[in-house]
């Protein structure tokens, strides 16, 4: 436990000192983004708020797992190959969104990459990290069922269709998440909390110095993402952090947890869904007043302070529920 609190510590400082960095660089990049015409009107006085922001956590995440690694003990079962594995996923998905990012600030468009090319390089890294972990012996081919406390043993092609849609699923619901000031961190933040208890109850160090690692560094984060945000996390911070959470649970075997662990992004994500469906069914008419699901309730009347409460609580609720499961 001594290991996971100085791993936060770490996180925490490192991205403190990362933010007067990366605050100040990206200003005078003029890395601002552009707030989408169709989103609330409010939140066109954001626009020109730095965007990339994700590079603070990042970079708090990569330092603090360097320092653990090193001063971690010989012998330890802190294992520099499963924290490599699982920074490398979560990075692969962070450089397409800096890329989507760097795109919209260059262009001066609020769309950077198709739909087609981000879904085709998160494929391709999602299968290529599954491939890792199951050559490391780190996953199955079966499923865990939650609360069940069942393996549905499936095939392993099946397996991988099965495990590469829910990365790719969970990278973009947690990028949906984003999209008011602090939101998608201060969700994030308990199902880090989660991971660290779920990975110690199953004796896996590594990916709980790593949840560990993602928790103190979306702490320093949030102090300057919360509400009004001095920055914005972009694409670079969202996926990547959609990334990592979805790497954590392979890493201990049991995506399905993702269900109740995740059930903000879900909801984010499914508000999409139903409302595109309904409009193209019903020619113009909708479920949600906005959607993502956080937007309906600003027009609702909610502040961006209630919203993000609100949700940071259901999320830490579901992750209660998905630690009873396990």
């Amino acid at each position: 436990m001594n290991m996971i609190i100085l791993t936060v510590a770490i996180a925490f400082v490192a991205g403190i000192i990362a933010a007067k960095f990366w605050i100040p660089a990206l200003s005078r990049l003029k890395a601002g983004g552009s707030i989408r015409e169709e989103g609330p009107k409010w939140h066109m006085s954001k626009q020109g708020t730095p965007i990339m922001g994700g590079l603070i956590f990042i970079t708090a995440l990569i330092v603090a797992l360097v320092v653990m690694y090193f001063v971690s003990a010989k012998g330890s079962e802190v294992h520099g190959s499963v924290l490599l594995v699982l920074t490398v996923l979560s990075l692969i998905n962070g450089v397409i969104g800096f890329i989507d990012d760097y795109v919209k600030v260059k262009k001066h468009r609020n769309l950077g990459l198709t739909v087609i090319q981000k879904l085709a390089l998160q494929i391709a890294a999602s299968v290529c990290f599954l491939l890792l972990l199951r050559n490391m012996g780190y996953i199955s081919s079966g499923l865990y069922i939650p609360f069940a406390k069942v393996w549905i043993s499936l095939p392993r092609f099946v397996y991988m269709i099965i495990g590469a849609f829910i990365i790719v699923g969970c990278v973009n619901a947690v990028n949906l998440t984003d999209g008011v000031d602090g939101l998608a961190t201060g969700v994030t933040m308990p199902v880090c909390v989660f991971f660290i208890a779920a990975a110690i109850s199953r004796e896996n160090l590594s990916v709980a110095v790593f949840a560990a690692a993602l928790l103190g560094g979306l702490g320093a984060f949030l102090v300057f993402n919360f509400n009004p945000a001095k920055i914005f996390m972009g694409d670079t911070g969202s996926l990547f952090l959609g990334g990592a959470v979805a790497a954590m649970s392979f890493a201990l075997d049991m995506p399905v947890i993702l269900i109740p662990v995740g059930i903000v992004y879900i909801c984010e994500a499914l508000s999409v869904i139903l409302q595109v469906g309904y409009f193209k069914l019903t020619h113009g008419k909708r479920i949600f007043k906005m959607s993502p699901l956080h937007h309906h309730f600003e027009m609702c009347g909610w502040k961006e302070k209630k919203v993000f409460a609100v949700f940071t609580i259901v999320c830490a609720l579901g992750c209660i529920v998905g630690y009873l499961g396990i």
